[in-house]
């Protein structure tokens, strides 16, 4: 079964507001599918556990969820919606989101990712969502002309 790599950016929202939410249950659903591609993580510490923990939501739940009724995007926030204590509010979501576009890569984690696209280490990027998304078109592309 072919890997698909995540191509959902952590600053795409969907309906609720909620940045990186869409990727979070891309990356779970392929997890549990054995679709997604090593050295990519489902539900793990870092955006995923920003969002879910900030909403209220515990991140075992979210992925247990996930992994046993594949949901679609729209039945997986409605069931967020549905949970206990969540918070929806839309002063919570604008912290949430706040919180991932100032969210940094460690030092060592951004150098590399700079270093793998060829980009000075001097570069102006400095923010999480951005380096992941050059890690994830590096990676489609080595995928895709690597076939050919």
């Amino acid at each position: 079964m072919e890997k698909i790599i995540p191509l959902i950016s952590s600053g795409t929202e969907g309906p609720l507001g909620i940045k990186h939410l869409p990727r979070l249950w891309l990356k779970t659903l392929l997890s549990a599918t054995g679709r997604l591609p090593e050295g990519y993580k489902d539900i793990r510490p870092g955006f995923d556990y920003m969002v879910l923990e900030g909403l209220g939501i515990n991140p075992d739940s979210a992925r247990d969820f996930i992994f046993k009724n594949l949901p679609s995007y729209l039945s997986f926030e409605r069931w967020i919606c549905g949970q206990p204590g969540v918070d929806v509010s839309r002063g919570n979501i604008s912290k949430i989101n706040g919180m991932l576009a100032g969210k940094m890569k460690a030092p060592g984690a951004r150098m590399q990712i700079l270093r793998e696209n060829g980009l000075p280490e001097d570069s102006r990027i400095q923010d999480g969502i951005m380096l992941n998304n050059l890690d994830d078109w590096k990676s489609v592309h080595e995928q895709i002309t690597m076939s050919r």
